[in-house]
C-alpha cells in the first residue's frame, strides 16, 4: 500500500510544529504549517480517498473508467488549490502527479502503456491547473 501524501503532510506539519515550541526549528524554517494547512490538507485527501475508491472498483479496469477517474481527481484537485488561492506549488505538484500514478500502478495498470495509448507523458496533465 503506498503512503498516501497527506498523511505525511501531518507528519511533517506535527513535527515541525513540536520542534518550532522545542526550540529546535526556527518558526521561518517552518515550511510545513504554512504549505499544508489542515483545511488544505483534508481537502486534498477527500480528493485522494475517492481517487483511491474509485480506481479500486474498477474491474476491469477499462482505459476510458481509469481516465474519467484521473480527470475527476485532478479537477478536484484544481478546485482545491482555486480555493485556497493557488496553493499547490512545484514540489506538491510533482507529488500529486506521481501519486496518481502510482494508484493506478497499485491497482495493476501499466501505466507507461496507458500513458502511451493516450498519447501523453504524465496521466494528470490533459487536466491539471496547477
Amino acid at each position: 500500500m503506498i503512503e498516501r501524501l497527506t498523511d505525511r503532510w501531518r507528519q511533517e506539519t506535527e513535527e515541525q510544529e513540536a520542534a518550532v515550541a522545542a526550540g529546535t526549528l526556527s518558526p521561518d524554517a517552518a515550511y510545513a504549517p504554512v504549505f499544508f494547512p489542515p483545511a488544505f490538507v483534508a481537502a486534498v485527501d477527500a480528493a485522494l480517498v475517492a481517487y483511491e475508491q474509485e480506481i479500486a472498483s474498477l474491474d476491469p479496469p477499462a482505459d476510458e473508467a481509469v481516465w474519467v477517474a484521473v480527470e475527476r481527481v485532478v479537477v478536484a484537485l484544481n478546485d482545491i488549490d482555486l480555493a485556497f488561492g493557488q496553493h499547490i506549488e512545484t514540489m506538491t505538484r510533482e507529488e500529486l502527479s506521481g501519486y496518481i500514478e502510482e494508484v493506478l500502478a497499485e491497482a495493476g495498470i501499466d501505466v507507461a502503456a496507458l500513458l502511451e495509448r493516450r498519447g501523453t507523458d504524465e496521466a494528470a496533465g490533459e487536466w491539471r491547473d496547477w
